[in-house]
């Protein structure tokens, strides 16, 4: 007879949980936890002295990142865990620097997640455009850091090499247009977003050692006429704002510009049809829920299905880093 495993509550015990873990995770981010042992391990009395915080607060947080496996204590000595130091120490020879995209998550992200009911019922309070310009400094750093990843996976398409003029629209900071300028020579780059964000773009791109090839232009790409003189063209983490019309309205505006050799590549979210996978694009769509008024994950069928009403063609569908992918397609 097989033994019957028993229903227990661990498993909604463990997801109500995680708002603790989150909430841990970002003060000890905010408190500057893991700077502290970036450049050697500590004791309890060392990590409070570095931090500034009493040692019963040090023991608290770095105890609670030791139990959720980013730290790891030896005795009384405290250290980085692996993907700490490589993601929250900072540093030069860190991989990555996911500090800001916790901020951004911790500031501005977390307190609107409180109303996702009353936002899934009756649409969200306020909208990320609503934003101050200090916030959307928090909002345009901590995407760029999450986003660090697929823009180095597009950036490193071997494809991009025949194209000579990149249109990225809705850029935000730029950060991909720099990455793929960077990792091709012979790339220039237009970046075009909303004139707060494009001013943000201009300050960013001018620190970079690829200015001189690219270009910021601050308008709508909803509503005005997108530049011309470009062979491809990036929308990435754009379409997850607009509804299924104005996403197929966007497509064809820029169709209407692109050559018959054009290269449109969409990156963003795409899940599978039923929306469950992968996992972190099916509980982002709570994201867009709370700070957008129509914005949605969609998956990859949908947009195949806008592309050709565009006058597209869909190329190919493959992976960038994490739970981003990239669609390719091509004048039809």
């Amino acid at each position: 007879m097989t033994p019957v495993t028993p229903v227990t509550p661990e498993p909604i015990m463990r997801l109500a949980a995680g708002f603790m873990a989150a909430k841990h995770l970002f003060a000890a981010n905010e408190l500057g936890i893991f700077e502290a042992l970036a450049e050697a391990p500590a004791t309890l009395d060392g990590l409070a002295a570095r931090t500034g915080l009493t040692r019963r607060a040090a023991r608290i947080s770095a105890d609670a990142m030791g139990a959720l496996g980013l730290l790891e204590c030896d005795g009384e000595t405290y250290r980085n865990g692996a993907v700490a130091a490589a993601f929250l120490a900072g540093g030069p020879a860190a991989p990555g620097d996911l500090r800001q995209f916790l901020r951004f998550w911790d500031k501005i992200s977390f307190p609107t997640w409180e109303g996702l009911a009353e936002a899934l019922a009756h649409g969200p309070s306020t909208q990320v455009f609503d934003l101050d310009p200090d916030q959307q400094d928090i909002l345009s750093a901590g995407i760029e850091a999450i986003l660090a990843g697929p823009a180095a996976a597009f950036a490193a398409r071997p494809d991009l090499a025949d194209r000579r003029r990149l249109l990225d629209i809705g850029g935000g900071t730029g950060s991909w247009s720099i990455a793929a300028v960077r990792a091709h020579p012979s790339l220039t780059a237009t970046v075009l977003d909303l004139p707060v964000t494009a001013g943000i773009a201009r300050k960013r791109i001018a620190g970079s050692d690829v200015a001189d090839r690219i270009d910021v232009v601050a308008a709508d790409a909803h509503t005005d006429p997108p530049p011309d003189g470009h062979d491809a063209f990036l929308v990435a983490n754009l379409v997850h704002y607009g509804s299924p019309e104005r996403n197929t309205a966007l497509l064809q505006r820029i169709r209407a510009v692109a050559a018959p050799d054009g290269r449109l590549y969409l990156a963003d979210f795409w899940t599978n049809p039923a929306h469950t996978e992968p996992l972190m694009a099916a509980l982002m769509a709570g994201e867009f829920a709370v700070h957008l008024a129509e914005g949605d994950v969609y998956s990859v069928d949908e947009v195949r299905e806008w592309l050709t009403t565009a006058g597209w063609e869909f190329v190919d569908h493959t992976p960038l880093a994490g739970p981003q992918s990239l669609i390719v397609a091509r004048p039809s």
